[in-house]
């Protein structure tokens, strides 16, 4: 990991300085001692002086959307600002004590996981205030499976579609930073390292990429969650349970109109060979650090739960559009999109209407393909691996 590498060939870009690290709970080293706690005890040699918390916070137990106070860590003493509150992007007033910033959280490899949004204002600002970043790589779990999805449309910029990138953008968080500063940054000039990852590779298996796995928010509950995650978290958008309230959100969606054994019927005819399709019944409830309100809660619902294969090669995204295919033909009354949602999750302005006309998902997929494919050649310009 870029952690790794910093203390042991990088050492000597931290003496002397002020250090401010944007982090979560994610940024541990394999014998589990956390980033912060190391350069904590490098004083005199260099001094954090100033923690960032991103979305679900420094220690990753607040619920999605949960807005995130100032606070100080209980180990260190060292006072952490929320990037998840009323500020999204550090201030001069919060950096007032950093002359060098650090970066290091794992991402999920999807453009609406708002990680990568604090990544963009974090490198911004440090460009505004000409404080130098550094960037510790970590893999992008689902690299494996290449770049694919819709690019984000001008005029849907949000804090879940920062950049115009596609859904699943099949970089490691170290080649997002350098893809920000040359590509939407580059008029600002940001001072950015990125200390890159050893023997890493794009076609890494996730039982090597997420070897060791932390959940990297309350709601990516395992491993198979992030493949299946750039597709289902577009339920979100729609009156559908995505199945937070449940042990198995993103594997899981359903409402309490959805005929499943129908929809199951529909599903099976698509002949996945890596995914399998259950229906099941479920009721969202609350669950502690992982979801106070979740949708549909305490009603019985009828659903489909998802299990990809680990190796998974089928695109979890066209999946989605399919299931929302036949659920809006099988319960038009019912059904309903969360429209504002919808479109700044999708990041296309033309989604949610073709959906509606009934247009087939396999077509309106294809139709943004061009769009992907000129990102894919942007994209080389920033790749650190093979």
């Amino acid at each position: 990991m870029g952690a790794d590498r910093l203390f042991s060939e990088k050492k000597d870009l931290l003496k002397g300085k002020q250090i401010g690290l944007v982090t979560n709970h994610t940024a541990v080293f394999k014998n589990g001692t956390h980033l912060a706690d190391s350069l904590f005890s490098l004083a005199p040699y260099a001094r954090l002086t100033t923690l960032f918390g991103p979305e679900h916070g420094i220690r990753g137990d607040a619920s999605a959307g949960e807005k995130i106070d100032n606070s100080t860590d209980a180990k260190t003493g060292v006072p952490v600002f929320s990037l998840y509150g009323v500020h999204r992007k550090p201030t001069k007033e919060m950096l007032k004590n950093v002359d060098l910033l650090i970066f290091d959280i794992q991402d999920v490899g999807a453009r609406f996981y708002t990680y990568i949004s604090t990544l963009y204002y974090t490198i911004e600002a440090a460009a505004e205030n000409n404080i130098p970043v550094i960037v510790l790589d970590r893999p992008n779990p689902i690299a494996f499976m290449g770049s694919f999805g819709p690019v984000r449309d001008t005029g849907l910029t949000s804090f879940v579609g920062i950049a115009p990138i596609p859904v699943a953008h099949g970089m490691s968080i170290g080649e997002l930073a350098n893809y920000y500063a040359g590509e939407l940054l580059n008029a600002k000039s940001p001072s950015l390292t990125v200390i890159p990852m050893k023997n890493y590779r794009y076609d890494a298996p996730l039982s090597v990429t997420a070897e060791n796995f932390i959940k990297p928010s309350p709601n990516i509950m395992s491993p198979e969650t992030m493949l299946m995650y750039p597709g289902t978290c577009l339920f979100e958008g729609t009156n559908l349970s995505e199945g937070r309230g449940t042990y198995f959100p993103f594997l899981l969606f359903g409402s309490p109109y959805l005929d499943n054994e129908k929809l199951l019927t529909e599903l099976k005819k698509y002949q996945y060979q890596d995914i399998s399709f259950e229906a099941v019944d479920f009721t969202p409830v609350e669950i502690q650090n992982a979801v106070s309100n979740p949708k549909h809660k305490d009603k019985e619902c009828k659903g489909i739960k998802i299990t990809p294969q680990k190796n998974l090669k089928s695109d979890p995204i066209l999946l989605t559009l399919r299931i929302l295919h036949h659920v809006i033909k099988m319960h038009p009354a019912d059904f309903s999109f969360r429209e504002k949602s919808f479109s700044i999750l999708s990041g296309k302005h033309d989604l949610m209407t073709r959906l509606k006309s009934g247009e087939n998902p396999d077509v309106i997929y294809n139709s943004y393909n061009q769009e992907l494919v000129n990102f894919i050649k942007i994209k080389k310009g920033y790749l650190l691996y093979e």
